[in-house]
């Protein structure tokens, strides 16, 4: 039977992808679908979008369809489609989900406020055939909590009768938030510090020395220098990129959100002065899918930019995440950019070194490059002398939870929990003692309101365990169960581990089984931590830990 096998045969040509039929029709509606888009791998992730929103998932003949137009395998497509939570892959004889989604939250703040309790009443009452109901990580809504989306709409402060009022009336498109557009701003002396920089009346040393000596830092809550990293991709040999990350996933924050919503613009001068500094051919807009009121607004304004000109020698590109709290961490931000699934990279190299596509690449915060133009216009000192007990600059705090009046705080950076809570937040809800607090949100540990005293600022709090991150605040009380705030938050984690390395992955899902049970194993739970911190890849399982640590530092009579 062997004689008529010819080893020296050339194969075949086989289209992509091997082994699974395409189907024609599925193929035609992916190419219309498309081809407004250029034909690029790397927007993956944005085809899978404009099949989500036009069929409500993404049937494997249009995995299939999309694997073939990019000649990439199926699998390939297959699995960055199944990392995200906001795709819904489905086998192409199963019924479609229902027509209306709702998404209600069930971070901290929101469970405090009684999320699961509208959960079950939502799930008795709505027909199933309709709706659907799924629990979601963090919104951004801290301050309006309990929130939910349905469909693409915000609804917030819900209870069961009003999400069923918004699910009945069909209103479920995204509000387009308001705020000071380009001619307000252009009026206000918007892009004159752009337009100086453009025109090299100031050099890029002096925007350095001034960014240095005003002490911003990264306020996504790595806190290094950002005049040094701008140096340090400068140093690096061309082309050279720049992201920005606003996938402002850790529970209880918001603070990005309001700056969008209110000042635009500002973010966006800041963003392009520092691409002008560092050269940057492009810049990668890095929006989590939760924001779609912004995002729309962005290419509303972005187009106002171009059309007057405001934009040189620079691309600016939105890319829409998917409902992936690991792409918060720079390098998983830069492989979903990429259109792959969001797993962070081992480091060394550096994103600055070796980036997005490869290149070297400026990364940065919202909120930081905020301040850039501020800083640039006012003068150093003007940020460096709002901070306090000799801290620099101002501090952003998203504050949520027990507190009568939660919402973005900006401050002076040193301030304590106590000044915050006392003069900023109206204090706590009647009928609520302050009892302990999260400083930087889900992975910054929990502090006890003995605690409360200590500078809020980087560099403050590692000596107690934890860290102030992105400036997340969440306030409990003495009417709530220490036990479950450490249980909910490392259900989060486990929800949102990438599941790339063993002690994150397995880590967090063993943590969680523990903490169920009635009588915590202190010593095993603590060697589990250990574990998971040095042996994590990323800060994820680095820092799921902190919240068991903490509690067990600092609430062992609760438990």
């Amino acid at each position: 039977m062997l004689d008529n096998f010819d080893l020296n045969k050339k194969k075949k040509n086989v289209p992509y992808p091997k082994g699974r039929d395409i189907d024609e029709d599925s193929l035609s509606e992916i190419k219309e679908l498309i081809f407004h888009l250029p034909l690029k791998r790397d927007l993956l992730i944005e085809y899978f979008h404009l099949i989500q929103d036009k069929y409500r998932c993404i049937r494997k003949k249009h995995l299939a369809a999309i694997s073939h137009i990019l000649k990439i395998p199926f699998a390939e497509s297959f699995e960055v489609a199944t990392f995200y939570a906001h795709f819904d892959v489905i086998d192409d004889h199963c019924d479609s989900p229902p027509e209306i989604t709702v998404r209600v939250c069930d971070s901290l703040t929101c469970e405090l406020k009684g999320s699961q309790n509208i959960i079950n009443e939502l799930n008795k009452s709505v027909d199933k055939n309709k709706v659907r109901i799924l629990r979601a990580p963090c919104m951004g809504l801290c301050d309006l909590a309990p929130a939910c989306e349905v469909g693409h709409k915000h609804v917030t402060k819900i209870t069961s009768d009003k999400v069923t009022k918004v699910i009945e009336s069909n209103e479920l498109h995204p509000k387009i938030v308001n705020g000071i557009e380009y001619e307000e701003y252009i009026k206000s002396g918007g892009y004159k510090i752009l337009e100086k920089c453009y025109d090299g009346e100031i050099p890029f040393e002096k925007i350095v020395e001034t960014l240095n000596d005003s002490g911003l830092k990264g306020m996504g809550g790595a806190g290094f220098p950002s005049g040094q990293k701008w140096k340090f991709v400068k140093m690096e040999n061309g082309p050279r990129l720049m992201t920005i990350n606003g996938d402002e996933g850790e529970p209880g924050t918001f603070k990005d959100k309001l700056y969008l919503e209110n000042d635009m613009h500002r973010f966006f001068e800041g963003m392009l002065i520092a691409a002008w500094a560092v050269e940057a051919s492009d810049v990668y807009i890095y929006m989590r899918d939760e924001y779609p009121g912004i995002r729309i607004k962005m290419f509303r304004e972005l187009k106002k930019l171009y059309d007057n000109n405001i934009i040189k020698n620079t691309k600016v590109h939105i890319r829409r995440g998917a409902g992936a709290y690991i792409c918060g961490e720079e390098s998983a931000m830069i492989e979903s950019i990429e259109g792959k699934r969001g797993l962070p990279r081992h480091k060394p190299p550096f994103v600055s070194k070796v980036g997005l596509f490869g290149l070297p690449t400026l990364n940065h915060n919202i909120e930081t490059v905020f301040w850039v133009r501020d800083i640039l216009e006012k003068g150093s000192s003007w940020f460096s002398k709002q901070g306090t007990r000799g801290r620099k600059g101002p501090h952003s705090f998203s504050v949520s939870g027990r507190i009568k009046k939660p919402g973005v705080k900006l401050v002076p950076a040193g301030i304590t929990m106590n000044e915050l809570l006392k003069e900023h937040c109206g204090g706590m809800e009647d009928g609520h003692k302050f009892y302990g607090y999260l400083p930087g949100g889900a992975s910054g540990g929990i502090l006890p309101a003995s605690k409360a005293d200590i500078p809020l600022d980087f560099g403050t709090l590692e000596e107690h365990g934890c860290f102030i991150g992105s400036g997340a605040i969440v306030v409990f009380s003495d009417k709530d169960d220490i036990t479950k705030i450490v249980l909910n938050l490392l259900k989060f984690f486990e929800d949102e581990s990438c599941g790339q390395c063993t002690p994150c992955r397995v880590g967090t899902e063993k943590a969680v089984k523990l903490l169920e049970k009635n009588n915590w194993n202190k010593d095993l739970l603590l060697e589990l931590v250990k574990i998971m911190g040095d042996a994590s890849i990323c800060g994820l399982g680095q820092a799921a830990g902190n919240p068991i640590k903490s509690a067990l530092n600092y609430f062992s009579d609760d438990i």
